[in-house]
């Protein structure tokens, strides 16, 4: 016999899926000019294209992409100028700074999107 998995919970689970999946928006993400002597280092912000809204001092970590993306980011000094549209999510942490978890790298950000960020 089959066991059945109820059908509470694979609501709760296609709920929850769809909760992960909907909350990884477009953001830029770049200096703000502030510097400090032990990380976490607050020095980034990070725009959400959405609602507008911004996160200083949060960290993007894109150690779950690809190394091609990895380098993508690194090389066109993508977390510094806001150089990229990336996809991803804010993570809140108990202690330290917000995390920005990159999923992905969407395009290459327009001026609009940039105005936050340092010329360059």
């Amino acid at each position: 016999m089959r066991p059945r998995i109820p059908a509470l919970a694979v609501c709760l689970l296609l709920a929850a899926t769809s909760q992960s999946v909907a909350r990884d928006g477009a953001y830029v993400a770049c200096d703000n000019g502030l510097r400090c002597f032990k990380a976490p280092c607050p020095s980034t912000t990070v725009r959400d294209l959405a609602t507008g809204k911004m996160w200083k001092g949060t960290s993007p970590d894109i150690g779950g992409l690809s190394e091609a993306d990895q380098r993508r980011i690194r090389e066109t000094d993508a977390l510094y100028y806001g150089r990229l549209v990336l996809r991803g999510h804010i993570v809140r942490q108990a202690k330290g700074p917000s995390a920005l978890v990159v999923t992905g790298i969407e395009r290459k950000a327009k001026p609009a999107e940039r105005r936050h960020c340092p010329k360059g």
